[in-house]
Order: C-alpha cells, then sequence, then structure tokens
C-alpha cells in the first residue's frame, strides 16, 4: 500500500503543476492587452517622458538636445510653476472636502428612496455623462456676475452675488462648483458602501438610545470608511491634475486676461507644451507632479491605518 502511494503521489503532483501552468498561461494570454497597453502607453511613455525631461525638446522643430537637469532647476526658477502649484494645492483643499461630502449626503437620498430607486439614480447620474465642454458652457452663463442665474436666485433673498469668473477670490470656488456637478461617480461609490452596511447595527444602536447623529459617527462612517479613504485619495489624485474646468472656463480663448487665481498646474503645464513647444520644461513639470502626488498618496495611505476600518479588524 505504501508502494502505491509512493508511485502515484509524482505522478498527481505532475498533473497539478501542469494544470497550474496551464492556468498561468491563460491567465497572461487573457491580460496580455492590458499588459502590452500598460507597457507601451503608460510606462513607455513615462520612460519617454523621463529622457525628454532631460532634454531640449522643440515639437515645432524637432531638435532635441540633452539638458542635464536643466528643467528641473528652472521649475524652481519660474514663478508662474510656484504660483499654479500653489492654486492647484489649495483647490485640491477646498474641492475634495466639498465633493465627499455632497457625494454622500447624495448618496444617503438615494439609500433613503424605495419606489423608483432606479429612476432617481438615473437622473443623479445622467450629468457625469454630460460632456465637459457643454458643462463648462453651461456654468459660463451660470456664473455670470451681472446676468448668471445663480446671482438672480441670490438676489430673491436680497443677497448679492459675487464676480465668479473675475473676482479672484471667487474663481476657484466656481471650479468647485463645476466639479460638483460631475460627482455622481462617487456617489455611486458610497451608495455602494451604505448598502452593505447591516441593518442590524442601526437596530441595536435605536434600541440603546443611539440617535441619528450618533448612529451615523459611529456606525456608518466607520464601516464606510474604507469607502471614504478610496474616495479621498482618487478625489485628491484628480483634483491635483485639474484642468478641463479651468481651461474651459478662464484659458480656452489664449489670451492673457485670465486672472491668475485660475492658472492652474495643468493648464501651465499645456501652455508650455503646446503654445510654447517646450516639451522638456513641460515633462519636468509632469514628473514634480507625479512626486507630489506620489508623496501625498503615501501620507494618505499611512494616516489611513489609524482611520479606516476593514472587515475583520479588531480595532
Amino acid at each position: 500500500m505504501s508502494q502505491a502511494r509512493a508511485t502515484h503521489t509524482p505522478v498527481s503532483e505532475i498533473r497539478v503543476k501542469k494544470y497550474n501552468r496551464r492556468e498561468a498561461i491563460a491567465g497572461y494570454l487573457f491580460i496580455s492587452p492590458w499588459i502590452i497597453g500598460f507597457l507601451v502607453f503608460t510606462a513607455g511613455a513615462m520612460g519617454y517622458s523621463l529622457v525628454i525631461s532631460l532634454s531640449d525638446y522643440n515639437l515645432a522643430t524637432g531638435d532635441i538636445s540633452p539638458t542635464g537637469i536643466d528643467n528641473y532647476a528652472g521649475l524652481f526658477e519660474d514663478p508662474k510653476v510656484g504660483l499654479s502649484l500653489a492654486n492647484t494645492l489649495f483647490y485640491a483643499v477646498l474641492a475634495v472636502p466639498f465633493e465627499i461630502v455632497f457625494a454622500l449626503l447624495l448618496a444617503f437620498v438615494l439609500n433613503r428612496v424605495g419606489r423608483g430607486a432606479g429612476f432617481f439614480r438615473t437622473v443623479f447620474y445622467l450629468p457625469r455623462m454630460t460632456p465637459t465642454v457643454a458643462t463648462a458652457s453651461m456654468f459660463l452663463l451660470l456664473l455670470n456676475g451681472n446676468t448668471g442665474a445663480i446671482n438672480q436666485f441670490l438676489a430673491v433673498f436680497g443677497i448679492e452675488g459675487p464676480q465668479w469668473l473675475i473676482d479672484p477670490d471667487w474663481v476657484k470656488p466656481s471650479i468647485v462648483l463645476m466639479t460638483l456637478w460631475g460627482v455622481a461617480g462617487t456617489m455611486v461609490i458610497f451608495l455602494a458602501a451604505l448598502k452593505n452596511v447591516p441593518v442590524e447595527l442601526y437596530e441595536v444602536a435605536a434600541l440603546d438610545g443611539a440617535g441619528p447623529v450618533r448612529q451615523f459617527f459611529s456606525i456608518t462612517v466607520p464601516m464606510i470608511s474604507g469607502a471614504i479613504f478610496f474616495n479621498i485619495i482618487v478625489l485628491t489624485i484628480a483634483a491635483l491634475q485639474v484642468f478641463d474646468q479651468a481651461y474651459l472656463l478662464f484659458w480656452r480663448d489664449q489670451t492673457n486676461a485670465s486672472p491668475e487665481s485660475s492658472l492652474f498646474y495643468g493648464v501651465y503645464l499645456f501652455q508650455q507644451a503646446f503654445r510654447q513647444f517646450d516639451f522638456g520644461f513641460a515633462a519636468a513639470m509632469a514628473w514634480l507632479l507625479f512626486v507630489i502626488i506620489l508623496l501625498i498618496t503615501l501620507v494618505q495611505v499611512k494616516m489611513s491605518n489609524r482611520f479606516v476600518y476593514y472587515e475583520g479588524d479588531n480595532r
């Protein structure tokens, strides 16, 4: 009996190894389009941009010559780099909390809807499908300081609305308002997280005398903290790369009349690359932004160990 086991065990192990190898090959074949696309269009492009950032490359003439770290040194000498970076960081600090709160509020509303929930989810998600150019055109009309619908609505309550698109203090809030229009993607993630919170927890808390506010901070927030953390990271990265909203509202006419408070990092990078044709400097700007986003994300991940609850944790 022992000899039979000894002779059959290696055969079964060989079959298992062959099966696992075939499964692995099949898996790699299925994901090979993504791997090829990542290597060519992401990793390859990043490597090439790093080479360009160390050279003087003019897109118009095609001339390229090595310059070392001169482009990176130029980042600290150009005052507009610091200005655009400060505008972008300020916008991110302003926009991300508003997006989180607004998306969570919409998710709560949809989570409470019973009959017709599918219809309301579709209606709430439709703004996300609106082209950015159309959204910008709409907000140009809404945010007009003299005849805009928002200021006219405020006038009903005796409030004099600001010059949203002219006053430097209100430029970034105007872009935040436009950003909130497309917050439906974040809302869907929050809605899915709210659906997974056990109802029994609320029932037990209600029996113990906990009110809605206490239930929200003691049950809802901890249970959806993973979704909150994910959305904060995604929205922070998106805010630091903001381009469409600022460009369409303030910079698409290619004039210098736009307020400096609307000059975001992505807009200035675009100007350097496709108006000044200084691709080397623009590539250096892109790598600086990559490092900043990486550092901010690492800090957020480190902080998440204290505030994010995952199912199965003992905290």
